[in-house]
C-alpha cells in the first residue's frame, strides 16, 4: 500500500472515504484477519506502539466497544475509557474536551446521539483523528464491516444488488454511501414517513460507480425481488423507545420472514447489524438459518476497525504492508 493512500484525517462518514480508500481498507482488513492466527508475530503488532486512543460513548455498545478496544490492544496501542458526562457538553464544552484530548492521545473513538457532536470535536482538535463509532444519522464502522462481509461471500461485488428493508436510519444510510462505492446497487423499502432524505441518496450517488443505482420502495417484496442480500436493523433505534410500540404497528409489513427471503435471489444473505429482535424486524427462522451472516458481520466489526485504525493512525506501516 502507498502512504498517499491514507484518507482524511477523520472518519466521522463513509462519504470521507473514496472508493478506492474503501477497497484499500477492505484489503488491508482481509489480510489482517488472516493474520490475527499469528498473535504477537503478526506484522501490525507494533503498529499503534505508544499510542492512547480514547473512547467516548454516550450510548451503550456491545460490538463497537469490544472490537476497538481488542483492535487498539492487538496493534500495540492502549485505551482510554471516558466517562459518558464528557460527551455532551454539560460539565465543559466539546471543544475544551477535544483540545485537551489532543494533547494526550491520538484518537477519538465516539459514539454519540448527536451527529454534530462529531463535526464539533475534529474542527476544534486539527491534531486529533476523530472516529465515528455511531450516531444518530451515520454508523460508518458497522458499513466497512459489511462490505467486507459481502465481499468474503460473494468475491466481486460488481452488478450485485442489497436490498435494505425497515426504518432509513442511520443504518440504512452508511450502508447506501458504502455499496455504490463496490458497485453494489441498493434497494431501500421503507414505510411512507421513514424513508432515507433525499440528501442522503444524492450523496450516495454520487459516489457509485459501474453502474450501480439506488432505488426506494414502499413495497418490501418488490425491493427484496431478485436481490443478493436482504439487510434489516430494529424499528426502533437507542434513543426512539417511546416511539416503539407505534412502530411496531406501522414496520409490522416490512418484516424479513421466509416467505419474504424466498422473493430474493437464490442463496441471497441475511444481514443484519444487531442487537436484533427477532419477531419483530425478522423472525427467529430467518435470522437463525444458513441465509444469515450476521456474527459474520459482528466479527468483521474487529477486521475493519483494526484496518481503518491502521489507515488513520499507522501510515508508516501500512506503506509496508
Amino acid at each position: 500500500m502507498n502512504p498517499s493512500a491514507t484518507p482524511a484525517k477523520n472518519f466521522l462518514s463513509m462519504l470521507d472515504f473514496s472508493s478506492g480508500d474503501l477497497v484499500r481498507l477492505i484489503d488491508l482488513a482481509a489480510q489482517v484477519k488472516v493474520e490475527r492466527r499469528l498473535a504477537d508475530q503478526a506484522p501490525t503488532t507494533n503498529a499503534l506502539r505508544g499510542c492512547h486512543v480514547a473512547m467516548l460513548f454516550e450510548k451503550p455498545s456491545l460490538r463497537t466497544r469490544s472490537t476497538f478496544e481488542i483492535a487498539v490492544r492487538e496493534l500495540g496501542g492502549h485505551t482510554l475509557q471516558l466517562p459518558e458526562q464528557f460527551s455532551g457538553g454539560g460539565r465543559e464544552p466539546l471543544e475544551d474536551v477535544a483540545r485537551n484530548l489532543e494533547r494526550w492521545v491520538k484518537a477519538l473513538v465516539v459514539r454519540t446521539y448527536e451527529h454534530t457532536n462529531l463535526a464539533t470535536l475534529s474542527t476544534a482538535a486539527p491534531m486529533l483523528h476523530v472516529i465515528n463509532a455511531l450516531s444518530d444519522q451515520e454508523h460508518p464502522c458497522q458499513a466497512l464491516a459489511d462490505m467486507l462481509t459481502l465481499r468474503e461471500r460473494w468475491g466481486a461485488c460488481l452488478g450485485r444488488t442489497i436490498a435494505f428493508v425497515g426504518d432509513g436510519n442511520n443504518v440504512a444510510t452508511s450502508l447506501a454511501h458504502a455499496a455504490p462505492q463496490l458497485g453494489i446497487s441498493v434497494h431501500l423499502a421503507s414505510p411512507h414517513g421513514y424513508e432515507l432524505p433525499a440528501g442522503v441518496i444524492e450523496d450516495a450517488m454520487r459516489g457509485a460507480r459501474d453502474g450501480a443505482h439506488l432505488k426506494v420502495f414502499e413495497d418490501p417484496r418488490e425491493a427484496v425481488t431478485g436481490a443478493d442480500a436482504v439487510y434489516t436493523d430494529a424499528w426502533a433505534s437507542m434513543g426512539q423507545e417511546q416511539e416503539a410500540p407505534a412502530r411496531r404497528l406501522v414496520f409490522r409489513p416490512f418484516q424479513v420472514d421466509s416467505m419474504l427471503m424466498e422473493a430474493a435471489a437464490p442463496g441471497a444473505l441475511f444481514m443484519h447489524c444487531l442487537p436484533a429482535h427477532r419477531g419483530e424486524e425478522v423472525t427467529a427462522e430467518v435470522f437463525e438459518s444458513p441465509a444469515s451472516v450476521v456474527f459474520d458481520q459482528a466479527e468483521n466489526r474487529l477486521h475493519t476497525q483494526k484496518a481503518l485504525l491502521l489507515m488513520l493512525l499507522g501510515g508508516g506501516v501500512v506503506s509496508r504492508l
